[in-house]
């Protein structure tokens, strides 16, 4: 409770000694104030208190911040999306062996302040010295309009960075990126495909798979999650740098228009080389053709192996012939009527240059001779619906499962109808599209005791597992059969001493976007197996409009063409992937009598 200011007690002693009441008042009130001053200066004390420990604090917190940014390395600021982070990094891509197929490389893009520029002008006429494809008029409009930002290149090699810091304008500013690099120029092009960039900004750009294994793996490649560990191809790059070498020096000599070629492990599914022909350089992807007249062949971006879908001739004849033996309808060693021409209906079934292997073929020889007429009869035996399922199950009506973005669009080209003239004409490779990979997938099931694998481009470790087609013994006879074909038949020039080469030729005439066929133009193809005694490869060579004109005449079949270049792959290749020839007794006689005979000159 407050003092009162004239307390009765003191007021009526004061007047009792005869002293003024009054003063007893002003003194009370004099005490009150300097009690209220007091607790007033506290309170005012305090709150200063408060506010320069406040200021401190403030004061500490940004001094604190400031030293921090001053110590960190400066940072350029990022044009791109707000919150979208710029994921740069891609891990390389390696062949079976590990060695470098792709891989990143540090660079510099190139972009300009023009607020900040002291010359424009002469900026503008500097960097297009520099850079003859940029316009100087158009990049000082660009400099001078008001613009804040300009990009000006994405890419810069080092000579052209230091010529541009030469040119010492503090608007020119450079920010770091990582590109794609792919140090073998061409070679597996088509399998690799390419990048180019994403999301962009100063200081980092996303490199994104354009084509190819880049496009189709482009999530396990950008995966963090993968911590950089190499994509692993099951490509071997010394066979397909042989493999493209030997295809490109065929397709000169026989005056191709392209060419394709597949090697396959038949137990793994693993393809050790694919090749197409022409081919491009991924570190500077050639543009699409536009041409509407142009065919898909005629750009280099086209990869025959997958995305060229042809009829295959005669390789299609093994399929009929190991389907009519698994069902039990013939044996190797069954004769067919083989008298030609043979009519169906309205059409006639002839073989190749009119010829007549009748009456009657062994199953082996309709096969060694590429009877026509043979095949025919032998897929009538087996009905169209059954025909239909054994194609269906060695992958003829779906596209093939391979790590290539451009797979799936290579979907083979199947007739609505399936009377028994389709029946006919697919047994021996016409009226049917395929890719060259369908057919190496398919002979890979004939080669590996009957059972059908998914062929891949990643590196596998050991064989896998499929779905068996047929049994082992059809397989074996089959292979039998395409044995006799390079030893007696139309692939005689496709013997390689030593690695006992099996296969089957198949030249198909050209179709025309118009309907019908060209006389003089065709596609060959060479679907071979080897060793045959121990299958564990399959090659398939494809030719696109070759012409041998080494002979008095000129020749189109793949027993001339495609034969002899496969034949060139084998020979070369087979030792890189150790297998050793295998000799008859008076070959080894001969090669010991060449040592001595050597070892004394």
């Amino acid at each position: 409770m407050r003092t009162p200011l004239r307390p009765l007690a003191r007021i009526l002693q004061a007047r009792e000694d005869g002293l003024n009441p009054d003063s007893i008042e002003k003194e009370n009130l004099r005490l009150r104030h300097e009690a209220m001053r007091e607790k007033a200066r506290g309170r005012a004390e305090f709150r200063l208190l408060i506010l320069c420990a406040s200021f401190v604090l403030a004061f500490g917190a940004i001094g604190t911040r400031m030293g921090l940014m001053a110590a960190a390395v400066p940072m350029e600021p990022r044009v791109s999306a707000p919150g979208a982070e710029i994921i740069a990094q891609r891990a390389d891509i390696t062949d079976r062996n590990g060695r470098i197929l792709a891989t990143n490389m540090t660079t510099h893009a190139l972009y300009a302040h023009p607020k900040v520029m002291v010359d424009p002008k002469g900026v503008a006429v500097k960097l297009a010295e520099i850079f003859p494809d940029l316009d100087a008029a158009a990049l000082e409009r660009r400099f001078t309009d008001g613009r804040s930002f300009v990009w000006i290149r994405k890419v810069l090699s080092p000579e052209q960075m230091q010529l541009v810091h030469e040119i010492g304008d503090p608007g020119l500013l450079f920010g770091p990126r990582e590109m794609r690099l792919y140090p073998n120029g061409m070679l597996a092009a088509h399998v690799l495909g390419g990048t180019s960039f994403g999301a962009e900004g100063v200081h980092s750009a996303e490199v994104i798979g354009t084509a190819g294994v880049e496009k189709a793996l482009d999530a396990r490649l950008r995966d963090p999650a993968q911590g950089g560990k190499p994509l692993t191809l099951s490509l071997d790059l010394t066979i397909q740098s042989t493999v493209e070498e030997v295809l490109y020096a065929g397709m000169t000599m026989l005056n191709a228009k392209g060419a394709a070629a597949i090697l396959m492990d038949v137990r793994t599914g693993e393809i050790i080389s694919l090749a197409s022909l022409p081919t491009f350089d991924p570190n500077d992807r050639p543009a699409p053709i536009v041409d509407k007249n142009a065919e898909p062949g005629d750009s280099p971006l086209f990869n025959r192996a997958v995305q060229g879908v042809y009829e295959l001739g005669s390789t299609f004849k093994i399929f009929a012939a190991a389907q009519a033996m698994e069902l039990g309808l013939v044996t190797p060693d069954s004769m067919v009527d083989a008298n030609a021409p043979m009519t169906w209906g309205r059409h006639r079934i002839k073989e190749f240059e009119g010829k007549n292997y009748g009456p009657l073929l062994s199953v082996s020889d309709v096969i060694a001779k590429s009877s026509n007429v043979g095949t025919a009869h032998i897929a009538l035996m087996i009905g169209p619906l059954r025909q239909q399922a054994f194609l269906k199950a060695l992958g003829f009506f779906e596209p093939t499962p391979l790590e290539l973005i451009e797979a799936p669009g290579a979907r083979p080209l199947i007739p609505k109808k399936w009377p028994e003239i389709v029946t006919i004409t697919t047994s021996y490779g016409h009226g049917m599209s395929a890719s060259p990979m369908h057919l190496a997938a398919a002979y890979a099931a004939i080669a590996n005791g009957g059972v059908m694998i998914k062929p891949t481009l990643l590196k596998r470790e050991g064989p896998t597992s499929g779905i068996r087609v047929m049994s082992e013994k059809t397989a074996l006879e089959a292979v039998r059969m395409l044995r006799r074909v390079v030893t007696e038949g139309t692939a005689s020039l496709g013997e390689v001493p030593g690695y006992e080469v099996a296969g089957k030729t198949g030249t198909a005439d050209k179709p025309k976007k118009s309907g019908g066929y060209y006389d003089d133009k065709v596609i060959n193809t060479f679907a071979s197996v080897f060793p045959a005694s121990n299958p564990q490869y399959v090659l398939i060579v494809t030719l696109d409009e070759p012409l041998d004109t080494a002979g008095s005449e000129p020749r189109r079949t793949a027993g001339w063409t495609a034969v002899p270049v496969a034949a060139e792959i084998i020979r070369r290749v087979a030792p890189l992937m150790g297998l050793r020839p295998k000799l008859d007794p008076p070959a080894l006689e001969a090669a010991a009598l060449d040592a001595v005979t050597a070892a004394s000159n």
